[in-house]
C-alpha cells in the first residue's frame, strides 16, 4: 500500500499541471496564429492555399507524436515519470521559442518554411511523450477512486493551456491590429515561451517520483522492454486509439480549428472570433474536472457514451447552423459543442488507465494516444478545411467528425470487464494530512 503525504501530493499535482499548461500553451499557439503563418512563411496568390500550407505544417507536427511516444513513452516507464517531464519540457519551450525567431520567406525563401517544418517537428516529438506521461503520473498521485478527477486535471491543463495561448494571440491581434499582427505581432506568443519554460523547467524539477512506480523500482518489477510487453497484448492498444479518436478530433476542432473558421470560412470580426473561441474554452475547461469528479463514483463506460453521442449531436448542430448564423446565433450550439467535448474528455484518460498495467501504462497512452492524434487530430483542421475549400459548403466537415465519433463509441461497446482486470490496483493510495494521519 503506497503511503502519500497530501502535501506531497498537492505538490507533485501542482508541479506537473504547471509544466503542463505552460507545455500546451506552446504547442496550441501555433494554432491560433495560422493565419498570420501562412502570410510570412507560405507564398501563394491564393490566400486560401497559404492557409492550407500552414495547416498542413500543423498537421505533420503530429505525424512525428507516435515518434516522440515511442522514444519517452517507455523511457517513462524504466527511468521514472518526473525525469521525463523535465526533459520534455525544456525541448518543447526551447523549439517554441525559436519559431519566435525564424526569418521570414520574404527574407529567405525556400529555407522559411523548411526551417517552421524542423521546429514543429521537434515540437511533435516534445508533445508526444507529454500526454502519456503526465497522465500516468496523475493517475498514479490520484490513486483509486480519484482517477478521473486527478486525470481531467491533465485535459484541463491542456485547454488552459490553449487558452492562455488563445488569450495572448487573439487578444495581441485586437490589440495591435491586423497589419502590425501580420507584420511583426505574430513572433511575441512564441517568444514568452522563454521566460515561461524556465519557469517550467524550476517546478518541475522539484516534483517528487509517483508512488506507483517507486513501489515497481522497489520490487525490482520495472519493465524491461515495455514495447515488448505491449505487442504481446495489443487489446487495450487497440481499445486506447477508439475511445481517445473523438477527445482527439474534436479538441482542436473546438479549441483551435473554430478560430480559423470564424475568421476564414464565416467572415466574423476578430473581436467576434476572440469572443466565441474564449467562451468555449472557458465552458469546455470546466466541465472536464466536474465530469471526472462524477465517474469517480459512477460507470465511467456508461458516461463516456452518453457523452460521446451528446458531442456528436451538438457538432451536427454547430455545423448545421453556422453557415448561415451571427456571432450572436452561434454562441448556444458553439458552447453545447464545448460543453459535451468538455465532458467526454473529463474520463477518457481514467479509463484509459484502469486498462493499462502500470509496468507499461506510460508507453501504452503514448501509442494509443498519440497514433490517433496523429491521424485524426492534427488533421482535423486541414481535413476540415479541404473539404470546405473542395465543397464550397461550410458545413461539410460535419461529416467527417460523425465518422470519428463513432469509431470512439464503437470502442466503448466492444470493453468488457476482463479489460480491466490486468490493471487491477495493487493498493489503494493512503493521503497523510499535515498531521502524518492516513486519511482516505
Amino acid at each position: 500500500m503506497a503511503l502519500v503525504h497530501a502535501r506531497t501530493r498537492r505538490r507533485a499535482f501542482a508541479g506537473a499541471l504547471a509544466g503542463h499548461v505552460i507545455e500546451w500553451y506552446d504547442y496550441g499557439v501555433y494554432g491560433f496564429l495560422a493565419v498570420y503563418i501562412a502570410g510570412n512563411f507560405f507564398v501563394s496568390e491564393n490566400p486560401s492555399a497559404a492557409l492550407l500550407n500552414s495547416l498542413a505544417v500543423f498537421a505533420l507536427s503530429f505525424l512525428v507524436r507516435p515518434l516522440g511516444g515511442l522514444v519517452f513513452g517507455p523511457l517513462a516507464d524504466r527511468i521514472g515519470r518526473k525525469a521525463v517531464l523535465v526533459s520534455i519540457v525544456g525541448l518543447m519551450s526551447a523549439s517554441t521559442f525559436a519559431v519566435g525567431l525564424l526569418p521570414t520567406y520574404e527574407r529567405v525563401g525556400i529555407v522559411a518554411p523548411a526551417l517552421l517544418v524542423v521546429v514543429r517537428c521537434i515540437q511533435g516529438l516534445s508533445a508526444g511523450g507529454e500526454m502519456g506521461t503526465a497522465t500516468s503520473f496523475m493517475a498514479e498521485y490520484a490513486g483509486a477512486g480519484r482517477r478521473g478527477w486527478g486525470t481531467s486535471l491533465v485535459v484541463m491543463g491542456s485547454v488552459i493551456g490553449l487558452l492562455f495561448g488563445s488569450l495572448f494571440a487573439n487578444g495581441l491581434a485586437v490589440l495591435v491590429g491586423a497589419s502590425a499582427m501580420s507584420e511583426w505581432g505574430w513572433r511575441l506568443p512564441f517568444l514568452l515561451t522563454g521566460p515561461l519554460g524556465v519557469i517550467a523547467l524550476i517546478i518541475r524539477a522539484k516534483i517528487e517520483e509517483t508512488p506507483e512506480f517507486l513501489e515497481l523500482q522497489r520490487d525490482g518489477n520495472l519493465a524491461v522492454s515495455p514495447l515488448r510487453e505491449i505487442n504481446s497484448n495489443l487489446r487495450p492498444i487497440v481499445i486506447v486509439f477508439a475511445i481517445v479518436t473523438l477527445m482527439n478530433s474534436y479538441f482542436y476542432l473546438v479549441l483551435t480549428f473554430t478560430s480559423t473558421y470564424f475568421t476564414q470560412y464565416l467572415e466574423f470580426g476578430t473581436g467576434a472570433r476572440f469572443g466565441l473561441v474564449t467562451a468555449a474554452t472557458v465552458v469546455a475547461a470546466i466541465m472536464m474536472p466536474l465530469g471526472g469528479r462524477y465517474t469517480d463514483s459512477h460507470d465511467r463506460r456508461k458516461f463516456l457514451m452518453a457523452a460521446g453521442v451528446l458531442s456528436i449531436l451538438s457538432m451536427l448542430w454547430f455545423f448545421w447552423v453556422s453557415p448561415t448564423s451571427t456571432p450572436g446565433q452561434l454562441i448556444l450550439p458553439l458552447l453545447a459543442m464545448a460543453a459535451t467535448f468538455g465532458l467526454y474528455a473529463s474520463s477518457t484518460f481514467a479509463l484509459v488507465t484502469e486498462i493499462l498495467p502500470v509496468r507499461t501504462r506510460s508507453t501504452g497512452i503514448a501509442i494509443g494516444y498519440n497514433l490517433p492524434v496523429a491521424i485524426f487530430g492534427g488533421s482535423a483542421p486541414l481535413v476540415a478545411a479541404w473539404l470546405i475549400e473542395r465543397t464550397g459548403d461550410p458545413s461539410s466537415p460535419m461529416y467527417y467528425f460523425v465518422a470519428l465519433g463513432c469509431v470512439s463509441l464503437i470502442g466503448l461497446m466492444v470493453i468488457r470487464d476482463r479489460d480491466y482486470m490486468e490493471a487491477a490496483p495493487r493498493g489503494k493510495a493512503v493521503l497523510l494530512d499535515a498531521s502524518g494521519d492516513a486519511t482516505p
